[in-house]
């Protein structure tokens, strides 16, 4: 019987496009330039859109962008973007933040009718003093650069909203993608590194809620001189304990991208255990990519997902978890 290094050794050669692999691959121990990392099984196919940029010798943060816009603009998607599932309200609000290697940022909270808020948080980052916009506000300014009305909510996702409204119970369920966020870490061909991260929230959720997604060291870190994190799952914990600037941190403290990631998850347990809290209907997974090309990631519970592209290979793993 092969073992597992053999066996991902082998199917890489064989030019497999998709694998499942444990996190032990996932360490990154061989550090490679170009890459792209993005959560889900969504990532997959967002990485192939970010790789026409990072492919082509362009840069991370062009490539994150476009990545992410590509799951936006799915109507299919039932998390991000246009298809994305509305409050308890009805109302698809979006919230997306974006971040370079030199800590230059952008970020839109509760923002509707704008099909792709992270290029709203881009023009934030780069045409504003500030780095957050929030609601009429975030609209307001989309429109004012060029970005057009849409309806949001398709046909599907009313439907399913409607049919919820019959019993209105707030139950999110892990490991469903139709509950979380697409977030992307990429590292350059010169070395820069970029993140993105881009959600329609919490399905059901309370009229104004705002998760961690587009917070600037919750959902989302990038530092050029250690690495770039992002973050997955229920939003309100990982703000708890500003996940992201946490697994970024423990890399520039000289962890590997793996290990940052499995302290930063032990943190959110910790959490949970001194307020005695349920968290059976929790799940939290974050991403890391430091800046030699090394990756990894970790997650609190089984069934987190994230993909994976360089030069040779295009992979969907399976993160390790604590429990």
């Amino acid at each position: 019987m092969q073992n597992r290094r053999k066996f991902i050794k082998n199917t890489l050669l064989a030019g497999a496009s998709f694998a499942l692999a444990d996190n032990v691959f996932a360490s990154g121990k061989k550090g490679k330039k170009p890459i792209v990392l993005s959560t889900w099984n969504f990532g997959k196919k967002a990485n192939t859109e970010a790789w026409k940029t990072l492919g082509s010798k362009g840069n991370a943060l062009d490539a994150v962008e476009k990545g992410v816009r590509l799951i936006e603009s799915d109507p299919t998607e039932r998390s991000v973007g246009k298809g994305g599932r509305p409050d308890r309200d009805g109302h698809v609000t979006l919230d997306a933040c974006i971040m370079n290697h030199l800590f230059q940022c952008g970020s839109v909270t509760f923002l509707e009718q704008i099909e792709n808020p992270v290029s709203v948080a881009r023009m934030v980052m780069e045409k504003t003093p500030h780095i957050m916009l929030s609601g009429e506000g975030a609209l307001q300014f989309a429109l004012a650069q060029g970005f057009e009305k849409t309806n949001l909510l398709v046909p599907e996702s009313e439907k399913e909203w409607r049919e919820w409204l019959k019993k209105s119970e707030y139950k999110p369920i892990i490991n469903i993608e139709n509950h979380d966020t697409i977030g992307m870490i990429a590292l350059d061909q010169i070395g820069n590194l970029a993140g993105a991260c881009t959600t329609s929230g919490l399905a059901w959720k309370m009229h104004g809620r705002v998760g961690d997604s587009p917070i600037i060291g919750a959902g989302l870190y990038v530092d050029g001189e250690a690495g770039a994190a992002t973050a997955t799952g229920h939003g309100e914990e990982v703000i708890r304990v500003v996940g992201s600037f946490r697994v970024v941190e423990n890399m520039k403290r000289g962890m590997s991208p793996q290990k940052a990631c499995e302290e930063a998850v032990k943190q959110i347990k910790k959490l949970f255990d001194k307020r005695n809290a349920d968290m059976s209907n929790t799940q939290i997974g974050f991403l890391a990519l430091n800046n030699k090309g090394e990756y990894g990631a970790f997650a609190l519970k089984k069934g987190f997902q994230f993909a994976v592209k360089s030069e040779d290979s295009d992979l969907l793993l399976d993160a390790n978890y604590l429990s």
